[in-house]
């Protein structure tokens, strides 16, 4: 007797970090992929896409019916993920748009199950303590254009699951790192700034980390075994800037111990680099909304995931590890 065929599963965003690496996880049990990415997307995470490749905007309705044509399983990983914009507005509106447009074109198919990917930047950071799923923030509590803008995602998906019965999982991923990094994100670029030795001085901060294999690990076992409706955080271990700064510097070579500064005395930088971004079309390493958010030690605890969907994560020293070598092999750090 024939073993039944897996179910369709699309996942978006896997031209992204997160998400071809959600792929990547569900192809190597078995599942059969559908991907859906943007015409202009970079194309280097999909040169041995594990699946099917499908063309589309995300805020466009019909191309998103399109691709979940057939669909019993979804992904919804991808996100305008820029904590800076000349137009702040831009990334809410991208966000909000394509997060609504893909949950009605799930409901409109009759998706039996999906995933939604928030952040644990929907959260409010504990003042000495991991926060958790119970310190949901208000779009006010957000700093930062991206931050609201997955505030407000989030709520929707919410309101959706609560009112029209939408099959969801919420998964929060903290601060993601490892292969495949190919933007990079902007921990990924601290890291290869770092790694180069062009960060010799860092603010009295601290953060979660977690590789990004273990995040995708975490979306299937959300998919498998998470209650509709809850949300989980996908973390690792937490863990102060510069302890993380000395471990790039043991692992790329490097000598020389970069000095903590206070954030003051930075915000006319971050201003004058968000100033030249404007000019340039750039991205600004430093900028105000990353110095507020700085304030905070963003600290997590993955303790709800551990215990219901038996989730777990690598060290972080390894997800590092992992992360210089794969930017290394790119050619991002000398």
């Amino acid at each position: 007797m024939n073993a039944p065929e897996p179910p369709q599963t699309l996942v978006t965003g896997v031209s992204g970090f997160v998400g071809s690496a959600v792929a990547r996880a569900l192809a190597a049990r078995g599942s059969r992929v559908r991907g859906m990415v943007r015409t202009s997307s970079a194309r280097a995470n999909l040169a041995d896409f594990p699946g099917e490749l499908v063309e589309g905007d995300l805020r466009d309705p019909a191309a998103v019916a399109r691709a979940m044509h057939g669909v019993q399983h979804l992904f919804h990983v991808a996100a305008d993920y820029r904590l800076w914009a000349p137009s702040p507005d831009e990334i809410i509106r991208n966000n909000e748009a394509m997060t609504r447009i893909v949950m009605e074109a799930a409901l409109a198919a009759g998706v039996e199950r999906l995933v939604y990917t928030s952040s644990v930047a929907t959260l409010v950071p504990r003042e000495g303590a991991a926060a958790d799923e119970t310190d949901a923030a208000t779009v006010d509590q957000a700093v930062g254009a991206y931050k609201r803008s997955k505030v407000i995602a989030e709520r929707l998906v919410e309101a959706m699951v609560s009112e029209r019965g939408l099959p969801a999982v919420i998964v929060q991923p903290s601060t993601p790192i490892g292969p495949r990094d190919v933007r990079p994100t902007p921990t990924g670029r601290i890291l290869v700034e770092a790694a180069n030795g062009r960060m010799p001085a860092y603010v009295n901060s601290g953060l979660n980390l977690v590789h990004v294999d273990d995040v995708a690990a975490g979306h299937l076992l959300a998919m498998d075994k998470g209650r509709i409706g809850a949300r989980y955080i996908l973390g690792g271990q937490d863990v102060m800037l510069g302890e993380m700064l000395r471990q790039i510097a043991a692992i790329a070579g490097r000598g020389g111990a970069a000095v903590r500064i206070p954030r003051t005395p930075l915000l006319p930088f971050a201003w004058m680099n968000e100033q030249i971004a404007r000019i340039t079309g750039g991205d600004p390493f430093l900028t105000i909304d990353s110095l507020r958010m700085a304030k905070h030690r963003m600290f997590f605890s993955s303790a709800r995931a551990q215990a219901e969907l038996g989730y777990h994560a690598r060290p972080y020293a390894q997800a590092l590890t992992d992360a210089i070598s794969w930017f290394r092999r790119a050619g991002m750090i000398r």
